[in-house]
């Protein structure tokens, strides 16, 4: 079956970034001159995925404003003689169809999918954590998807990381099965160095069969009080359902931290012909006072 849907959580608290967060959702915050969360919407249409739903929560108004019709802007940048902004803020309201639920509850990413159900269906869909943003010629979760459709059964993202940072992600148990493909046996949140199973960590993009519904009402919470993903995927691989890892190419940027948003925003500045060429001299400066 086609996946043509996208899921993607944005119903964090984002604390981190407080104070900004305070008052301005994370996924709102700019890379350069564009939202966390829009890089992430253009990956999925780029993928072909063109039914998303955004989870969201009460405070993220401004998520669904930013993908809806403002006319009083449009009439402004309009009146002025400004076309380029203005065909730009029209197309972020067609980039795809998008619909928007709400978690009334913050009870962990597990129950923050499932607040989606209704929407998705019993088809396959894709799943996206906007913190990770994956700078890539073919976009992060069209490779996912391309295994999916070759093997047939659910894919997670994986990278390789330094064994001394694996503890704060989830490790899969590889089984190689062709370049950059696994079949995965076992997976473990935040484990330690010693328990590690191997150095591929999860990133936030999936592919997902109707399979995982009732193992999500079915996950408990956890010592922290939320109910895990990678609690559920367990529970499907002991469900005897497949499960396989892509190890993407392309490059990640975790801007689910003040440090990582920077270094992503420094990084496509300087790709930008507009941006980069006077950033790069600014940053020459930096190093030679």
């Amino acid at each position: 079956m086609t996946v043509r849907k996208a899921v993607i959580l944005a119903a964090g608290h984002g604390t981190r970034f407080l104070p900004a967060t305070k008052a301005v959702p994370k996924e709102m915050l700019p890379l350069v001159d564009q939202p966390v969360i829009q890089y992430v919407v253009e990956e999925a249409v780029a993928a072909g995925l063109h039914y998303i739903t955004i989870v969201t929560a009460g405070t993220k108004r401004s998520v669904e404003d930013h993908f809806d019709r403002n006319f009083d802007l449009e009439q402004v940048l309009e009146s002025s003689g400004r076309e380029a902004e203005l065909r730009e803020v029209r197309r972020l309201a067609h980039l795809a169809e998008i619909t928007f639920v709400r978690q009334k509850e913050r009870r962990g990413i597990a129950h923050a999918v499932l607040t989606a159900r209704h929407v998705v269906g019993d088809d396959p869909f894709a799943l996206f954590f906007p913190d990770d943003i994956i700078v890539s010629d073919v976009p992060a979760i069209r490779q996912l998807i391309d295994v999916y459709e070759k093997h047939e059964g659910s894919v997670i993202a994986v990278q390789r990381l330094p064994r001394e940072e694996v503890v704060h992600y989830g490790v899969i148990t590889p089984e190689p099965v062709e370049d950059r493909v696994y079949r995965v046996r076992g997976i473990v949140e935040k484990p330690s160095v010693e328990e590690a199973p191997s150095d591929l960590t999860t990133v936030g993009r999936y592919v997902l069969t109707a399979d995982i519904w009732p193992l999500l009402e079915q996950t408990q919470p956890g010592a922290s009080g939320e109910m895990q993903l990678t609690d559920t995927l367990a529970m499907l691989l002991q469900a005897g359902h497949p499960l396989f890892a892509c190890e993407f190419q392309g490059e990640r940027f975790d801007t689910g931290r003040p440090l990582g948003l920077l270094e992503a925003s420094v990084a496509l500045a300087l790709r930008r012909e507009d941006t980069g060429p006077a950033l790069k001299r600014y940053l020459r400066s930096l190093s030679l006072s």
